[in-house]
């Protein structure tokens, strides 16, 4: 099979760096597709790009399609052929349809008999005739929410081309893109080498473009950015914070990374560190170095797009830029600290949170009742945990949260350890916001937790008080998420707290009542956890065994780590060989028991009971029932439903050997009582039948 390299490069204005990674990919895909549609064989398919190019370079692609065959499958023999045997009508458009003669049609049997088949073949395309298609098409497909024109031209992409190159080995393929017409002419470097440079082969791209001061691989590209902050950092004794997404969008913007070493007035190190780092990160795309103890130091590092010859130049830029930015955070600080955290938590009174739910200070009213009372189950410290909650939403008022909002309890931390308030009131103030997304860890202390959960209590049952549930894409506020964010602290931190108990505690505060119960709501929270356990191994099926299980629903319903310690025992029970046997018989107990109208507990008497069999199964389940009570105290829920395995046996002869529906009412309720304390048994830890 012949086959040759393909190299597709689509020269750009500078693209935008967020998005510039899902469009590479969205390239390569969407040529790759378009060859396995046509049936040409390739190797590794190479998505290459730098903020101007994208690139798709694919080891060996086959020159030509295999042939094609086609078959048409047409009438059976009976309507085809006359009681003569001649071609009807019918036939003989077959045929004429598909370019065939009679005697050239095939003919195959199948469980209907026998019918004409028209096949043909026809030699495969050549890639380069094909490869104009297939580019067009995938250029199209391309994710480009807002496409731009330039010039006079109609042609519309996410930034103005200049260049195509499409090379199949060394042969130009002769197509047109987006009204380019391909060449063998790529481009370097904009400053270092900016006339054009013909590619005399595909396996020669990655090379010659390196030369020309493009380093056009991402991975190499990012490796080269790294290399280079870890060495500029070491020169200095520091360690660099290098995050991925910040890595990645640098990536992104440079061609030709240098990294500059620079530094800032050691006296802005008294601002909040994480005002200083989220302008280097955020605003300047710069690396922050720290100490050997990770505390913040006054150095960072940019990355450049050029090799200067005077980097100092570059250097001088970097800090002057950075400057003014430091110097207003600094001022916002000052001034916060003047105004003092007491006084920033009186003036949310004049803040509206929601229009039915009142101000931030109304809020924060709530807010602090629930972290009292949550304190006081959890036996903690109610008075901090109070506190904390007065003071949680104060840095709102500030200057520092209004220019950074993403420092919200951040900034809190800083402002009330200042006022003189306790440590763990600060440090709560700060982790009432974690989770901050997803997959973050939820807050370290336990007053940060309660906090955490007070908050997200108070956010759920107003947002459905006032009618502001999430359908479909709305959520206002982050409901959903918070949702999460409140079961994954209950349940990560371990509070044996019934949620629908504390989402009727956060409801009662409300000022306007929801339509929805505080069961609707626990209800709305157990939705978001399906996917939380999912991740861990978890079945829809052994979820829901909990979810609709009495325990689940009697009083206020199950507190989240017992639901977890009861979801994680019925995983374990589902692998026991008696499991599906069990999990049948309990859901025919629970229609037997519904049509019949009886209810679980009911007393059995010993007097009533005639078969051996019936007799074997009330000895079995008393003795289960014996056996496990001390376990479900104890809330050792695998061994509670490791016992249930010893009454498949006595179960599959009872109901061999027992008619439950007997003529005697008296018998009869007697052995619906029976089941129904079988049930109780079954359904102790979670409803099983859900697994059947």
């Amino acid at each position: 099979m012949n086959t040759q390299a393909l190299l597709i490069e689509l020269g750009t204005e500078e693209l935008p760096p967020k998005a510039l990674p899902e469009l590479a990919k969205a390239f390569a895909e969407g040529i790759a597709e378009g060859l396995h549609k046509r049936g040409l064989a390739m190797g590794e398919v190479h998505g290459l790009y730098s903020p101007r190019r994208l690139a798709v370079c694919i080891d060996a692609v086959q020159s030509e399609q295999p042939a094609q065959h086609a078959e048409v499958f047409g009438p059976y023999a009976t309507i085809a052929l006359d009681a003569a045997g001649q071609p009807t009508p019918a036939l003989q458009a077959f045929a004429q349809k598909n370019g065939l003669t009679i005697a050239e049609l095939s003919r195959i049997s199948d469980a209907k008999g026998e019918r004409f088949v028209a096949r043909s073949s026809r030699a495969g395309g050549l890639t380069l005739e094909l490869l104009p298609d297939i580019v067009n098409e995938a250029v199209k497909a391309m994710p480009i929410p807002k496409p731009m024109r330039w010039g006079s031209r109609d042609t519309q992409f996410v930034r103005p081309v200049h260049w195509l190159v499409a090379l199949y080995g060394n042969v130009v393929v002769p197509m047109t893109v987006l009204g380019l017409k391909a060449g063998r002419a790529s481009h370097g470097h904009r400053f270092h080498a900016p006339e054009a440079v013909d590619i005399a082969h595909p396996e020669n791209y990655v090379d010659i473009l390196r030369a020309k001061q493009v380093l056009v691989n991402p991975a190499e590209r990012r490796q080269r950015i790294a290399t280079q902050i870890s060495a500029a950092a070491a020169t200095v004794g520091k360690q660099a914070d290098i995050p991925d997404a910040l890595l990645e969008e640098v990536n992104c913007l440079v061609e030709w990374p240098a990294a500059i070493l620079c530094q800032f007035e050691p006296a802005f190190l008294r601002v909040p560190h994480e005002a200083l780092v989220s302008t280097m990160q955020a605003n300047q795309k710069f690396f922050p170095l720290r100490e050997t103890d990770g505390a913040l130091s006054e150095y960072f590092i940019g990355i450049a797009n050029i090799d200067s010859k005077d980097p100092a130049q570059i250097k001088q830029g970097y800090e002057r830029v950075i400057r003014p930015r430091f110097a207003d955070a600094a001022f916002f600080y000052d001034e916060d600290l003047k105004q003092g955290v007491a006084a920033m938590a009186e003036g949310l009174a004049s803040v509206t949170y929601q229009q039915k739910l009142g101000s931030y200070a109304d809020k924060t009213v709530r807010i602090a009742a629930l972290a009292e009372s949550i304190a006081r189950d959890a036996g903690l410290n109610f008075a901090q945990a109070r506190r904390a909650a007065e003071l949680s939403k104060a840095d709102l008022q500030s200057r520092m949260v209004g220019e950074f909002p993403e420092l919200q309890g951040i900034a809190g931390r800083y402002y009330a350890k200042a006022a003189g308030e306790h440590e763990a009131v600060a440090i709560a103030i700060d982790e009432a916001y974690l989770p901050r997304f997803a997959g973050d860890a939820i807050a370290a202390s336990k007053l940060g937790q309660v906090l955490a959960i007070a908050e997200r209590l108070d956010t759920l049952a107003g947002g459905f008080a006032a009618g502001l549930k999430p359908t479909g894409n709305k959520d206002p506020f982050a409901l959903r998420r918070n949702a999460l964010g409140l079961a994954r602290t209950l349940l990560e931190g371990g509070f044996d707290l019934p949620l629908a108990k504390l989402l009727n505690q956060a409801v009662q505060l409300q000022p306007v009542q929801p339509a929805e119960s505080a069961f609707d709501m626990a209800g709305f929270v157990l939705d978001r956890l399906k996917n939380y356990f999912s991740d861990k191994g978890l079945t829809e099926q052994q979820f829901e065994a909990v979810l609709s299980s009495e325990a689940h629903r009697a009083d206020w319903g199950l507190a989240l780590p017992d639901f977890a310690k009861r979801l994680a025992a019925i995983a374990e029970f589902a692998k026991l060989p008696e499991a599906a046997a069990l999990a049948a018989a309990n859901k025919r107990i629970g229609n037997i028991l519904k049509k019949s109208g009886s209810e679980a507990g009911a007393s059995v008497s010993e007097a009533l009971l005639q078969e051996k069999a019936e007799k074997d199964l009330w000895h079995a389940v008393q003795t289960v029932a014996q056996n496990n009570a001390a376990k479900l105290a104890a809330r050792d829920y695998v061994a509670v439903l490791q016992a249930l395995a010893g009454l498949r046996v006595p179960v599959d002869a009872f109901f061999e050997g027992v008619m439950v529906n007997a003529d005697e009412a008296a018998i009869r309720g007697n052995r619906l009582a029976l089941l129904g304390n079988l049930a109780a048994q079954f359904n102790a830890v979670g409803d099983i039948s859900v697994l059947a």
